[in-house]
């Protein structure tokens, strides 16, 4: 039985279901090759966000068969969901599985699937073998999730990522997403506590919950089915604090809550969630309990009034000054980050100035700054006006210089204060000694003196900050 290799690209929800694939290949015997020249079978789970992301994918597939002829190579993800037939045209490809077949990629690899391929290519350039097939259909016809704990490269025993949420109901007019990852849906909350409390048994103290729109979590699931599932047995008596929703679904804060009730977690990390879905509830409940890590991310995009408008975003810059605000009144010390995208079809110079002035208004603490890159149908793509590139790089790095500001200010404030955190599996010798590195509950690396074993509790006074990390002499 040959041995298989996944390697993901983008977000954490594609390495989500790169781990999903992974529980797919050894729940049928296979064991994990450590690097993909030793694998049989490689699997390239895509991301298609940007061009770039798309280049990458290519340029990993030349790699792999030139270092590797004789493995196959299956590519799935989100690229293999947009374009089947344009990577499956590349040397060396042997199967292209898209989002809508992921879930039941090992059988198709196999041979034992029940799936029917969307088309056969005959070679005729050795391209592709005549027996193998592209595994692509509507992705709004399937319901199915992939879900399985992701674990930090380098840091195998501590911080977990549990996918809960995948596809986007959202019309963006820049983003290719929904398209490839279909509807929302979420993962019931049986499942949901059971892989976290598996988690808990297993050691690990912080887990941290992630999805395409995360904060559209339970929408999709009927009330009464979720709510007598908590009654199984096997799960924690809780508090009996879940509501009704009056039929109209279950709410991100609902599961918020369950994971705290009836799970023993230690520490919850919240990942990214729309302005919309940062409700009174959510932030009380996130400030009151010191069992929910004190960061928030919230995407923005742009600060420009019309700019948001032209992107079909359903907020507008003074709704998510609002919220941010509210975040930061409500924890004065939690890390608050957001996703900012620059040079959209049209965006003008005072459209810009309005974002870096929104931006330098208020307390974040980090960014993620990203340029504009046009994904083949969507409206964005279509509309006139495109910001000449030499623009957009320029609006690029002022704002991650702005940011760089930001997070330096927000370091600095934390010098002398005492802070928890968890270790990673990282230590490093320094000229004053031995440090291990740990990551703070307001989403900061820091180094702590001594080795101390990864998922580690630490409380920490940072007394100066080196090279970008805060560094504490005592614990």
């Amino acid at each position: 039985m040959p041995s298989f290799y996944v390697q993901n690209f983008g977000c954490r929800a594609t390495q989500a279901d790169g781990a999903a694939i992974e529980r797919q290949f050894r729940e049928r015997g296979f064991s994990r090759a450590d690097e993909t020249g030793d694998a049989g079978i490689v699997v390239l789970n895509t991301c298609t966000v940007t061009a770039s992301a798309d280049q990458d994918a290519r340029a990993a597939i030349r790699r792999i068969h030139r270092e590797n002829p004789a493995c196959q190579i299956v590519v799935t993800g989100c690229y293999a969901q947009r374009a089947p037939e344009e990577i499956a045209a590349l040397t060396g490809v042997s199967r292209v599985i898209g989002n809508s077949h992921k879930h039941d990629l090992a059988e198709i690899v196999i041979g034992k699937s029940s799936f029917v391929p969307m088309s056969r290519l005959v070679a005729n350039d050795q391209r592709l073998p005549a027996n193998d097939a592209i595994f692509v259909s509507d992705i709004f016809a399937h319901t199915e999730l992939l879900s399985a704990p992701v674990f930090n490269a380098g840091n195998e025993r501590t911080r977990p990522n549990l996918k809960v949420q995948d596809g986007c109901d959202n019309r963006c007019s820049f983003c290719v997403i929904p398209s490839v990852r279909g509807q929302s849906r979420s993962l019931p909350l049986l499942k949901i506590l059971s892989e976290v409390e598996a988690l808990v048994v297993s050691g690990y103290r912080e887990i941290v919950i992630s999805g395409i729109n995360l904060g559209r979590w339970g929408r999709d699931l009927g009330v009464s089915s979720q709510l007598s599932a908590l009654s199984q047995p096997g799960i924690a008596a809780g508090s009996g604090e879940l509501p009704t929703t009056n039929g109209q679904g279950l709410r991100f804060e609902d599961l918020v809550r369950a994971i705290l009730t009836e799970t023993s977690l230690e520490k919850l990390r919240i990942s990214s969630v729309e302005p919309m879905d940062w409700s009174d509830e959510l932030i009380r409940m996130m400030a009151d309990s010191p069992r929910i890590a004190k960061h928030a991310h919230v995407p923005m995009q742009s600060g420009s009034d019309r700019v948001l408008r032209l992107m079909h975003r359903k907020y507008r810059p003074w709704h998510y000054r609002e919220k941010i605000e509210k975040i930061r009144a409500a924890m004065p010390m939690a890390a608050i980050g957001a996703d900012v995208m620059v040079g959209f079809p049209g965006e003008t110079d005072a459209d810009f100035e309005e974002t870096r002035r929104l931006i330098d208004d208020l307390p974040f603490t980090y960014l993620h700054v990203f340029t504009y890159s046009a994904r083949p149908g969507t409206p964005a793509a279509a509309m006139p006006n495109h910001v000449p590139v030499n623009i957009a790089r320029d609006r690029n790095r002022i704002l991650r210089a702005l940011a760089e500001m930001k997070k330096l200010a927000f370091m600095q404030d934390l010098v002398g204060k005492p802070v928890q955190a968890i270790t990673l599996n990282s230590s490093q010798r320094r000229p004053t000694g031995d440090f291990t590195e740990a990551l703070t509950d307001n989403f900061l690396k820091m180094l702590v003196p001594g080795r101390y074993a990864a998922n580690h509790w630490v409380q920490a006074r940072p007394e100066q900050i080196v090279d970008g990390v805060l560094v504490s002499q005592s614990c």
